[in-house]
């Protein structure tokens, strides 16, 4: 079992290096080792250790193999947002979102000239046409490479687009054509897939309760609202709602128990149990198939699968053993499994339960098993939903004992009955049990959630060592010591900024802009981006130990810039609200100050007509004893030659966030002369549509010696004002190999010491 640990290791270790090892150097190594194994017969621990070393240098290269293969599927930057025409086939279910049809495509050929695109692309389809699944079309497209917000905590979209192999994403043309159909086994499967979810909302029509039923059997996740997600993540239950481990066992437990019962009357039959098992293993096979095979099922399709080769062969393997068996096969389908969450949480929680029920003579059956097994996973979950989702709900042990036998045992499987009867008179029975699903989660999830920063690696480590102890077996002493070794982590804060000095964060939020400003005892939040304040704003909020507000500030109504002020107040307590807008604009001339550093508002001037919401942007002037921040939302060059006309007004600053975006209607010269910034933000989108920020702006910085930091090349932005200025880049500081670093300002001015 050792060398399946180590080749795991070697996996894993991988996925998060800063970049792919050398082949000479991975050669070398394995030379060293593969020596040592050979030469080493009469020192058997030495021997041993050079294997298992060997053998992670196999599963390290194994992986860096697998993901040079991919990084050469890169779309080259000639043909970012080109028109290619293709040849290719819908795979899986097309998700119809709020903005457009998105789904998966498996290039056949690329017909335009010189170009080749990645195997997986992913496309969006505004004009929310029908894309059968399995279809074949000739279409013409725009590509752009992936690329998602970088941020510190909270989702990461372009590690998950790495690790599902979508390479480029792009936006369909008006013309397309209609090719023969696939007739693989996956094309038949997504039609059959998708065949059933249109049956399925035909009978309980497009609604909640038929996304739920579509997700428990074909595995259409997709179909779920956004808000119905929240729902799930605020109990702990999102787990259950995809096509779990826990499904397919139960199914193939109840196949085995009718498989027994059926194998019985066959006379002559001389291996009952290897019947049975064949009957479980085929029934469990074909939900993970037509599910989608995901991580989850994965696992427990291989974990019955090494039972059942025990059985035909006679062979014995522990749990564990099937456990390390089942994980090296995962990864040696898809070593980037390793970046998923779900991995980890699937296989962390099936061993913690194995751990739990160590050294038992009699396992506890009845409601003991069960109490035991949600104690189990619930400590051992701690640990990993606190680096991953920055927290957990309090009411999630009682939300997991209810949901999973209401689910697993009523819920699925009648849902799985109704979908392979060939009539329909079940599936209104199954949108009932939904709806009751629904109405317990919707009570449940008003209850209390804890928040946790954002911990160093030691005290996650330190935790995750607390979580084994706690649920160790029987007769391990200390066990109470465990606890203590998770409380760092649950009460751990970052420490903030000393007194007098501002720390800014600029957060990647695409196209739009949110700043946070932090002194030593003080958070001040400067707009919120677009969309939902769970997508990017909040997990860093929380990431960054902020949880109260003593200011939000919306520099005006636009949703790039006040999008997520909703959920924002929702969910942390606010003290001041400002807004550049009609009857609550502040106007110039406020001041405070906080722990040594002082907040200025310069805008909108005295007697300001604005004729747009952009001309109605609050402008904010952060300084500290040496350095300054100006923030001005969209204002334009008229309000910026406006405010810098005004005497007396100060408005020289060490930073400056350039307006609206890096558009050519802001960052005036005069606004630069009278600012006379050492560093020029931009928070805007990748590739954007609005070609921000535009090539004039970059020259008038270029000319005013201001070095520039971007969020769509740097991710998110750190900058320390005190005496001297400091910044840091998330896309520098944190590297990976699967993630392209950034200039980080070295283009222009190296930050100073």
């Amino acid at each position: 079992m050792s060398q399946w640990m180590a080749w795991v290791a070697g996996v894993v270790a991988c996925a998060f290096l800063p970049a792919l090892p050398g082949t000479w150097r991975m050669g070398l190594a394995a030379s060293v080792a593969a020596a040592v194994v050979v030469g080493c017969r009469g020192r058997p621990w030495l021997r041993q250790a050079a294997v298992c070393a060997l053998v992670l240098l196999l599963g390290l290269g194994y992986a860096a193999l697998r993901a040079q293969w991919r990084l050469e599927q890169s779309l080259p930057p000639a043909w970012w947002q080109k028109p290619v025409e293709l040849v290719a086939t819908v795979r899986g279910l097309p998700d119809p979102g709020e903005y457009g049809v998105r789904l998966t495509l498996e290039v056949e050929k690329t017909l335009t000239p010189g170009v080749a695109l990645p195997e997986r692309v992913q496309l969006h389809d505004y004009q929310r046409r029908d894309w059968q699944p399995g279809s074949r079309w000739q279409l013409s497209a725009r590509f752009k490479p992936r690329r998602g917000s970088a941020n510190a905590f909270g989702f990461d979209a372009e590690r998950w687009l790495w690790s599902e192999g979508l390479l480029a994403s792009g936006s369909a043309g008006k013309p397309r054509q209609r090719l023969p159909d696939r007739n693989d086994l996956m094309a038949w499967v997504d039609r059959w897939r998708g065949a059933q979810v249109a049956r399925i909302e035909r009978a309980l029509g497009a609604g909640r309760e038929s996304a739920l039923v579509a997700a428990l059997t074909v595995g259409a996740q997709q179909r779920i609202a956004r808000e119905d997600w929240q729902l799930f993540a605020a109990t702990g239950l999102t787990h259950i709602v995809s096509v779990s481990g826990l499904h397919i066992t139960m199914l193939a437990a109840l196949v085995a128990w009718m498989g027994t019962r059926l194998v019985r009357r066959v006379p002559g039959l001389r291996a009952p149990r290897v019947a049975t098992a064949m009957l479980a293993l085929s029934a469990a096979a074909l939900y993970s198939l037509l599910a989608g095979f995901t991580v989850p099922t994965q696992r427990t399709l291989f974990m019955l699968a090494t039972g059942s080769a025990c059985l035909l062969w006679r062979r014995q393997l522990s749990p564990f053993q099937a456990w390390w068996l089942a994980l090296t096969l995962v990864l040696l389908l898809d070593p980037f499994a390793a970046l998923t969450p779900g991995l980890w949480l699937s296989f962390g929680l099936v061993a913690a339960l194995m751990l739990s029920s160590l050294a038992r003579r009699q396992p506890p059956v009845g409601w003991r098993a069960a109490a035991s097994g949600q104690w189990a996973a619930g400590i051992a979950s701690l640990a990993p939903l606190a680096a991953l989702f920055g927290g957990f709900p309090l009411l999630s042990p009682l939300a997991n004992a209810l949901a999973i036998p209401y689910v697993s045992v009523l819920l699925t499987p009648l849902s799985l009955l109704a979908v392979a009867l060939p009539w329909d008179g079940l599936l209104p029975l199954a949108g009932w049990l939904a709806r009751g699903f629904y109405w317990m989660v919707g009570v449940l999830a008003h209850g209390p959630a804890w928040h946790v920063a954002g911990a160093p690696w030691a005290l996650l480590a330190l935790a995750g060592i607390g979580s084994v102890w706690l649920i160790a077996p029987r007769g391990v002493p200390g066990k109470g010591l465990g606890g203590l070794l998770l409380l760092p982590l649950l009460v751990y804060r970052p420490p903030g900024p000393e007194w007098g000095v501002a720390r800014a964060t600029v957060l990647d939020v695409g196209q739009g802009l949110s700043v946070l400003v932090q002194t030593a005892g003080h958070a001040l939040l400067f707009d919120t981006g677009a969309g939902e304040a769970g997508r990017v704003v909040l997990p860093q909020l929380r990431g960054l130990g902020v949880d109260r507000l003593d200011a939000l500030l919306l520099s005006h109504h636009d949703s790039d810039h006040d999008g997520a002020a909703a959920g924002v107040r929702a969910a942390l307590p606010v003290g001041r609200g400002w807004a550049g807008q009609p009857g609550s604009a502040p106007g110039g001339g406020q001041g405070w100050e906080w722990d040594g550093v002082r907040f200025d508002m310069l805008g909108p001037p005295p007697g300001w007509r604005a004729d747009e919401d952009n001309a109605r942007s609050c402008v904010l002037r952060v300084a500290t004893r040496r350095q300054a921040l100006l923030l001005s939302g969209d204002a334009p060059a008229r309000m910026e030659e406006a405010l810098a006309a005004q005497p007396g007004l100060r408005l020289a600053s060490s930073v400056l966030i350039a307006g609206h975006h890096g558009s050519r209607t802001a960052s005036s010269e005069a606004w630069l002369a009278a600012a006379s910034p050492r560093l020029a933000v931009v928070s805007a989108g990748h590739l954007n549509r609005y070609r921000h920020p535009h090539p004039l702006v970059l020259e008038r910085f270029q000319r005013a010696g201001a070095a520039v930091l971007r969020t769509d090349l740097d991710g998110a932005l750190t900058l320390e004002m005190g005496d001297g200025l400091a910044w840091r880049c998330l896309r520098r500081e944190a590297p990976r190999y699967w993630r392209e670093a950034g200039p980080c300002g070295e283009e222009a001015v190296s930050p100073p010491d």
